[in-house]
């Protein structure tokens, strides 16, 4: 039995705040109108809704796609292949990294890794790993457009240059498809048209690869299919998409913006893909709900009037959720059953999520201001590094305010022994500034949070560091290489911070290990 829902409730005096927020969902029929497609819950133009609204009924394409799947997974097994290589960005890497991250290697499957870094020892590392004859490389993008994953196409066709080693997940008439066509390669898969990257998931470009690698994908379908009855009904105690929805929109209006997410362990990665789900979906006009994961629960000192708690599973830290609600944090509990279970929690927070943009008046499908950063970038290509004005990291830390949200962005690879340093740096922070904190690995966040930091609320504080290259990678076709993408990345993100007028740093490593030294350190 699928098990998605709420355990237990605790919202203290944001209960009104919820209470209200159902009762308005309720005179708009939004329930009803979620499921019906009908656009105008959300905004009366159409655009970026109407063909945004396929992952209502994907679950049902899965499963008639089911004997392609499986086929095609015990033909890759057949044909002597033991690793996948899964090439994307934000909402078509996410997930896949989830799943390789949450069930590992699986004895009839191929091991999967996720390569969403331009930076060049994250490449390196994905060519070394892999055996040239026995990897199989699946470019997913909707557009085929997206800048790092035709990179990382273009530079292991380049190497390997036969084309049963490739395949694509990608939109009906995409160039990366026509590509794939002209090249012969291995698989073709196209995705319907109208789901958007982030509520892709329980699509093509999720299930792929949870086939190859051997994951039970029909189970992580099926638990979706188990709960979407509940998630239609107008009931909030039995639809607990609904009242999900409506707890996050209240939070919001009521300040409480940064959704704190403690998960249980054997998920716990499950955090990367809600991150980019909220964020994205949220994060605009001015409002929006900030993800905080990965920040281990502390002393309750440590927390302002701008939290809500939210329990995935049976987490280690009860106690602590105890304490927090006792004084008067709000916290919600939800259950957790088998780890295919995922399917099931991707459906209910898509849903949730579509309700909360209804509630707070926003489009939850499009992405106003993810294009600047790819454009910033284009044009530190085109014209080379800007002229970044000299910002200093005590200066920007001195504005921090209570209710503000200090994010760490890390461009660099994530095995790289600095991201584990910072991680603590980031827990020093938390712990001399009492404020939200959140870490993110660049250029991924681009894809995935990015939308939040410039178009949420102004609250964020970010600091950037940058990772040396000892070595680069060239990419065919190109006349830069991966070091100079991801370089190029980090100076238009940054400068994309200045034109919005948001504090913004670029620093080290050795300046904030120092400055967190000088502070008496990382929490132990």
């Amino acid at each position: 039995m699928t098990t998605a829902g709420f355990r237990r409730e605790r919202l203290g005096a944001l209960q009104p705040g919820v209470d209200a927020v159902l009762a308005d969902l309720s005179d708009k029929d939004a329930v009803a109108r979620l499921w019906g497609r009908d656009h105008t819950l959300w905004a009366h133009d159409p655009t970026e809704i109407s063909d945004r609204m396929g992952w209502l009924e994907v679950t049902a394409d899965m499963s008639a796609a089911a004997e392609r799947l499986n086929a095609v997974a015990a033909r890759a097994l057949a044909d002597g292949f033991t690793h996948l290589v899964v090439m994307g960005m934000g909402g078509s890497s996410l997930f896949p990294e989830v799943l390789a991250r949450t069930f590992g290697q699986e004895a009839h499957g191929l091991h999967l890794t996720v390569l969403d870094s331009t930076d060049p020892a994250a490449v390196a590392r994905v060519l070394v790993q892999s055996p040239p004859e026995h990897t199989l490389f699946l470019a997913s993008s909707k557009s085929g457009g997206t800048v790092e994953t035709r990179s990382h196409l273009d530079f292991f066709w380049d190497r390997i240059d036969r084309p049963e080693q490739f395949a694509v997940v990608t939109d009906p008439g995409s160039a990366l498809g026509k590509l794939a066509s002209e090249r012969g390669y291995r698989e073709i898969f196209e995705n319907r048209a109208d789901i958007g990257g982030r509520y892709s998931a329980l699509s093509f470009f999720g299930m792929v690869p949870a086939a190859l690698a051997g994951i039970d994908w029909q189970a992580l379908v099926a638990s979706a299919d188990g709960v979407a009855p509940s998630l239609r009904s107008n009931d909030p105690t039995v639809n607990a998409g609904l009242r999900l929805g409506a707890v996050l929109a209240a939070a919001v209006k009521a300040g409480r913006d940064k959704v704190t997410f403690l998960i249980v362990p054997r998920i716990e990665t499950f955090g990367l893909w809600l991150e980019q789900l909220l964020a994205e979906s949220t994060g605009k006009h001015g409002t929006g709900t900030v993800p905080i994961v990965d920040e281990p629960l502390g002393p309750s000192d440590l927390y302002g009037a701008d939290r809500l708690f939210i329990a995935i599973g049976e987490v280690d830290q009860e106690i602590g959720l105890d304490v927090l609600a006792a004084e008067g944090q709000p916290v919600v509990e939800l259950a957790f059953g088998p780890t295919t279970d995922l399917g099931a929690q991707v459906l209910l927070w898509e849903v949730a999520t579509a309700i909360c943009g209804a509630a707070l008046g926003i489009n939850p499908y499009d992405q106003p201001n993810v294009a600047e950063a790819k454009e910033a970038t284009n044009e530190v290509l085109a014209s080379g590094r800007p002229e970044l004005p000299a910002v200093a990291l005590a200066d920007v830390l001195a504005q921090v305010r209570p209710g503000d949200y200090i994010a760490v962005q890390a461009y660099m690879e994530s095995f790289d022994p600095a991201v584990e340093q910072l991680m603590e740096i980031r827990l020093a922070l938390l712990d001399e500034f009492k404020v939200a904190t959140t870490f993110g690995l660049g250029p991924r966040f681009l894809h995935s949070t990015g939308q939040l930091h410039k178009g949420g609320p102004s609250t964020g504080v970010f600091l950037q560091v940058v990772g040396d290259d000892p070595s680069d990678a060239a990419i065919p076709g190109q006349t830069f290489t991966f070091s100079e993408l991801k370089h190029a990345q980090a100076d238009g993100d940054l400068a994309t911070f200045q034109r919005h007028g948001l504090r913004a740093v670029r620093t080290t490593l050795a300046e904030l290990t120092a400055r967190s030294n000088l502070q008496g350190g990382a929490p132990t």
